[in-house]
C-alpha cells in the first residue's frame, strides 16, 4: 500500500461563501480525494458533511484545484485517497 499521507503544498484555503457566513454557519467538512503520481486530484467527494451544501461545495471544490506531494511506495510516487479536513469557522 502506498504510504497513507500525501503532504499538501502551498494550497490556498477554499473561500467561504458569502451567504453562508450572512447565516453564520461554520463546520467541518472531510473530502476525499484520488491523488495521483504527478499530485493533482483526480477524483473527489463529501465523505463527511458540514450539514451546509454550500461549505461542503465549497470545500470540494477548493481540495480538487489543489496540487499535493503524492503518496510513495518503495520510493515511487503512487495514486492514493486521502482524507483531507476543511473547517469553517467564522471569527
Amino acid at each position: 500500500m502506498p504510504s497513507s499521507t500525501a503532504s499538501y503544498l502551498n494550497n490556498p484555503p477554499p473561500s467561504y461563501p458569502a451567504i453562508s457566513r450572512r447565516l453564520g454557519e461554520q463546520g467541518k467538512v472531510v473530502i476525499h480525494v484520488l491523488i495521483g503520481t504527478d499530485g493533482l486530484p483526480l477524483q473527489g467527494d463529501i465523505a463527511e458533511s458540514s450539514g451546509y451544501d454550500r461549505l461542503d461545495q465549497a470545500a470540494l471544490q477548493a481540495v480538487l484545484r489543489w496540487r499535493y506531494v503524492p503518496g510513495q511506495l518503495g520510493g515511487k510516487p503512487q495514486a492514493m485517497w486521502f482524507l483531507v479536513p476543511i473547517h469553517f469557522k467564522l471569527d
